[in-house]
């Protein structure tokens, strides 16, 4: 993920998407990473709740 990182940083930087915010890239790369990881636990949290939902269903007990 280090390389990504880096790539990212150099993307941010490259055009000046810091400028807004006023927020340093690697800052920004790391808060980028972060949403990720964060989206990644919701879509796992999701699909669990999901097969969990879809026993409990009175139609599934049929």
């Amino acid at each position: 993920m280090s390389d990504f990182r880096k790539d990212l940083e150099e993307l941010i930087n490259k055009h000046s998407l810091e400028n807004g915010s006023n927020t340093p890239d690697f800052i920004l790369a790391e808060y980028l990473l972060d949403c990720l990881t964060a989206w990644d636990k919701a879509i796992t949290a999701r699909k669990k709740w999901h097969v969990c939902d879809e026993s409990d269903s009175p139609q599934k007990k049929k």
